[in-house]
C-alpha cells in the first residue's frame, strides 16, 4: 500500500511537471533558435527552477527545498517530518530538460541540457566582451562591432587603417608622475581590430613604462598573430616581439603578468633626449600573422 501511495503520488508530481513545462515552453515559442529542442524545454528565465533540489516525505508528496524551508521542513497535512529524501524521479525529469544559451542575442544558438548551461555560458565563445579601455569605470559590454563604436564616439580613440603604428608619446615633467595611462589606439588590419596600450608603472620599487598590444576577440585567434615593438634613438634600439594578448584578458591582468615590451624610464627619457625634462618616445612596430 505504501508503495502504490508513493509511485501514484510520484507520477502525479510528474504529469503536473510536463503539463507545465508544455505551457512554458509555449509561452516562450519565439525564443530564435537555430533548430528545435530534442527533449522538454523552456525558456532560459525558468533555469533556476530546474536547479533547485527536489525532495519528498515517506509517502512521497515532492517540494523543492526552498519551501521545504519555508514550512520549517515539517508537512503542513499530516506533519510528518519531511527529512532530506531526494525525489529522483523528479531530478531525472530536470536533468532531461534543454535550454537555449543567455547569449543567443550575441549569435549563440546551441540547446544545452540545464545541467551543464552555466558550464557553456562561462566559456560561451559569444559571450560578450569588456571594453578594453584601462580601469574599472567603464563597464560596458559588448560584441566586437559595437565596442568599435562605443571607443570612438565615447573614448574618443583613434582608429588607424594598417599594419604598421610609429607614434610618439609625450609627457611633460616625468619624473613627477607616479603612473600613467595613455589612451589606447585602433588598429585595423587583417579585418581584426588591435589595442595598442602605453603606461607609466612601477615594477616594485622601479619605474618603468610599459607597451603592449591586445587583440579584440577570442584567445585561439589572437595566437595566430604575431607583433613588434621598438624604440631607439643615438644609434641605440630596443626591440619586443610578442603575442597579442585577447581582450578576454583583463588590463590588470596583462600588466600584471609583464607580457609586454617594459622600458625603464631612465632609458626612456635617454630615447627622448636624455634631458629628463619631457618624455618623448617614438615606439614604432607592426602586426603580422603567423603561416
Amino acid at each position: 500500500m505504501f508503495f502504490s501511495s508513493l509511485w501514484t503520488s510520484t507520477v502525479g508530481q510528474l504529469l503536473k511537471l510536463k503539463r507545465w513545462v508544455g505551457v512554458s515552453s509555449k509561452r516562450n515559442q519565439n525564443v530564435a533558435t537555430t533548430s528545435e529542442p530534442r527533449k522538454l524545454g523552456t525558456s532560459s528565465s525558468s533555469v533556476p527552477e530546474y536547479h533547485r533540489k527536489k525532495k519528498k516525505c515517506p509517502n512521497g508528496h515532492t517540494l523543492c527545498s526552498n519551501w521545504k524551508l519555508r514550512v520549517h521542513k515539517r508537512r503542513p497535512t499530516r506533519h510528518y517530518d519531511l527529512g532530506n529524501i531526494r525525489c529522483s524521479a523528479l531530478v531525472k525529469v530536470a536533468e532531461s530538460l534543454e535550454h537555449p544559451c543567455k547569449y543567443q542575442n550575441f549569435g549563440c544558438h546551441d540547446i544545452v541540457p540545464y545541467y551543464s548551461k552555466l558550464e557553456h555560458e562561462k566559456n560561451c565563445q559569444f559571450r560578450p566582451y569588456n571594453c578594453p579601455c584601462a580601469g574599472p569605470e567603464c563597464h560596458v559590454i559588448g560584441d566586437i562591432r559595437y565596442l568599435v563604436m562605443h571607443l570612438m564616439n565615447d573614448h574618443k580613440v583613434d582608429v588607424h587603417d594598417g599594419c604598421t603604428f610609429n607614434h610618439t608619446y609625450i609627457q611633460s615633467n616625468p619624473q613627477e608622475v607616479e603612473s600613467a595611462t595613455w589612451m589606447p589606439m585602433i588598429f585595423n588590419c587583417f579585418d581584426r581590430q588591435f589595442c595598442l596600450h602605453f603606461e607609466a608603472i612601477h615594477l616594485g620599487m622601479t619605474p618603468v613604462y610599459m607597451a603592449f598590444l591586445r587583440f579584440m576577440g577570442d584567445e585561439t585567434e589572437a595566437r595566430k598573430f604575431r607583433y613588434s615593438i621598438e624604440v631607439g634613438s643615438n644609434g641605440r634600439k630596443q626591440i619586443w616581439q610578442g603575442v597579442p594578448r585577447s581582450i578576454r584578458d583583463s588590463h590588470r591582468e596583462v600588466m600584471d603578468s609583464q607580457d609586454g615590451f617594459i622600458i625603464p624610464r631612465a632609458l626612456a627619457h635617454f630615447f627622448s633626449g636624455g634631458d629628463r625634462q619631457q618624455l618623448k618616445l617614438d615606439l614604432a612596430g607592426r602586426i603580422w600573422k603567423e603561416q
